[in-house]
């Protein structure tokens, strides 16, 4: 019989099983905090290159000798030692093994995208902010700009049909009789004066 390591090379005959110090090492390794399997976490002989590799479960099972050191280590936990005994009566020997949380505390590091912080202080002095939506917003809807794009801006066929259609209701309204001249409408003339001392005709400068 022939007995094969998680290590190539290494191999056992069936003479040397039979030696009384080689146990079959089995065990089970869970967390300490909930007793959740950790799969692949490593166990190997201290000072030797035996041992093998926790499968999904946490399950694992190699061949060791008694009064071996055994190291268990998984990322993001504590290494673990375990001594086999000396005083097993048989060649099987299990365990569960419980491991703990390791955490590692890292010192603070600051990056700075500049090389010294005077360029820094120059960068941010000197940076140009863009508008954010509500200021681009206002400066679409302001009245300069608006007057600006109704310049160049030809009517669709929406506007072209409201227009027709107040130029037919003026002159159904007033079908039969005189259309009154609006520079002769008082109240033209008052709407006028109001807006004039309001400054609504002062002349505004484009944008």
């Amino acid at each position: 019989m022939l007995i094969s390591i998680v290590f190539p090379g290494m191999h056992l005959c069936a003479q040397e099983y039979e030696r009384p110090d080689l146990v079959q090492f089995s065990g089970m390794i869970v967390t300490a905090d909930s007793l959740t399997p950790i799969p692949y976490a490593h166990i190997v002989v201290k000072h030797g290159y035996r041992g093998t590799v926790s499968d999904y479960n946490g399950f694992f099972s190699f061949v060791a000798r008694q009064n071996d050191t055994i190291i268990f280590s998984a990322i993001g936990f504590k290494k673990q030692y375990f001594i086999v005994p000396d005083t097993i009566s048989n060649n099987r020997y299990s365990l569960i093994q419980v491991m703990a949380n390791d955490t590692i505390y890292l010192s603070e590091t600051v990056i700075y995208p500049w090389p010294t912080k005077a360029q820094f202080k120059e960068a941010f002095l000197n940076l140009d902010i863009p508008d954010d939506d509500i200021a681009i917003a206002r400066k679409n809807l302001s009245q300069t700009d608006l007057m600006r794009r109704s310049l160049v801006m030809q009517s669709d066929g929406r506007l072209n049909y409201d227009y027709y259609v107040t130029e037919q209701t003026q002159k159904l309204y007033y079908n039969g009789q005189t259309q009154p001249i609006t520079i002769l409408n008082p109240f033209a003339w008052a709407e006028f004066i109001k807006s004039w001392k309001d400054g609504k005709f002062k002349r505004k400068e484009y944008q």
